[in-house]
């Protein structure tokens, strides 16, 4: 679709009002702000036409016109301009992240914080997850006779780590044996190919001495499987309550934000670097009145996960945008050096 230039402006100013106020945008006021001189009568024509083409919306009879979804999705593609972040916004954002930088769970955690409180949305992060990666290193800590701490690391960065319970007791053989068996089975393999039937099929070929390593196998199996899957942490969902446009939806939308899958659907569906999804584009009915912006974060090169926020369609796109790609571009390097100088705070998780 191909506007003329004046509609362009029109549309361009109907949204950038709308955003700024939430009230209807009428003839009268396009007529006194738009930098030609045009009558009011040929405003109102423009405007029928924009309407007619699915852009704009009439709330009621004697109002103005509203962006429809499809009016936000031309703006954002073909009218934005870009409203970047003062030096003194990315050093403040820059110095709240490097707090966390040594440690990838609460650095995440920090920046869906951070957009939550900047944009007055809910805010999403991903964990890092790639389906692609292979066993960088496997590590095994007794922290009891019968209790040790497994931290998986592969290839992308991603680190799954937790209390691995055992049945007989961890001697210095045992761990020994351990390492032998992970260097030669497991280093430098995919890790989406370890799981139940690897694991049974390496316990079944050490005979009888593997079977005090079994639990510890078992337990690997149970990380790689974490490593591949992305977990989702949700911030702010609460700010969603400040928006008028979600009077009537709102607890259905915290009722599917609960089903973490769906959620985790709905952010995986958005792909490239960044993604703007607006309102039915959704593939979920509860976030047809919603829009999320998605952005991907990498770890030496290779997209792992996503931050990002859901709010209304009635947005400031120009704004936001740019001070969430700005955030990627820190978490994605904090994460990188994190990786490669081996210095990640790795937390104890005992669910084992």
């Amino acid at each position: 679709m191909e506007l003329g230039k004046r509609k362009e402006m029109i549309l361009s100013a109907i949204v950038e009002h709308y955003v700024q106020t939430g009230e209807p945008v009428g003839s009268k006021f396009l007529m006194s702000t738009l930098p030609i001189s045009v009558s009011s009568a040929t405003i109102r024509n423009e405007m029928s036409e924009l309407a007619e083409l699915g852009l704009l919306d009439q709330p009621h009879t004697s109002a103005g016109r509203i962006p429809s979804q499809k009016g936000y999705r031309y703006y954002i593609d073909n009218l934005m301009s870009r409203s970047e972040l003062s030096e003194d916004e990315r050093e403040e954002i820059r110095t709240q992240l490097e707090r966390f930088a040594g440690s990838p769970e609460k650095l995440l955690g920090k920046a869906s914080e951070i957009l939550a409180k900047l944009t007055d949305c809910a805010s999403i992060a991903t964990t890092p997850t790639d389906e692609g990666a292979i066993v960088r290193r496997i590590e095994l800590v007794p922290v009891g006779t019968r209790l040790a701490m497994m931290v998986l690391i592969t290839s992308s960065g991603i680190i799954k780590n937790g209390i691995c319970r055992t049945d007989t007791q961890l001697t210095p053989e045992i761990v020994e044996n351990f390492y032998q068996i992970v260097e030669k089975t497991f280093i430098g393999r995919p890790v989406s190919d370890i799981g139940t039937v690897m694991i049974q099929t390496l316990v079944a070929s050490l005979g009888v001495g593997a079977l005090s390593m079994s639990p510890l196998f078992t337990y690997l199996a149970d990380l790689a499987s974490k490593a591949v899957q992305a977990e989702i942490h949700l911030e702010g969902e609460q700010n969603l309550l400040h928006h008028r446009e979600f009077s009537d939806s709102v607890f259905e939308m915290m009722q599917f934000f609960d089903e973490g899958d769906k959620l985790e659907r709905a952010v995986s569906a958005n792909k490239g670097p960044l993604s703007v999804t607006i309102g039915k584009e959704n593939m979920f009915r509860q976030l047809e009145n919603t829009s999320m912006i998605i952005s991907r974060y990498n770890i030496r090169g290779h997209e792992t996960g996503a931050i990002g926020i859901i709010g209304p369609t009635r947005l400031n796109y120009a704004r936001l945008i740019p001070g969430i790609e700005y955030l990627t571009e820190l978490v994605s390097k904090m994460l990188t050096d994190t990786f490669d100088d081996g210095s990640s705070v790795v937390k104890e998780d005992d669910n084992g």
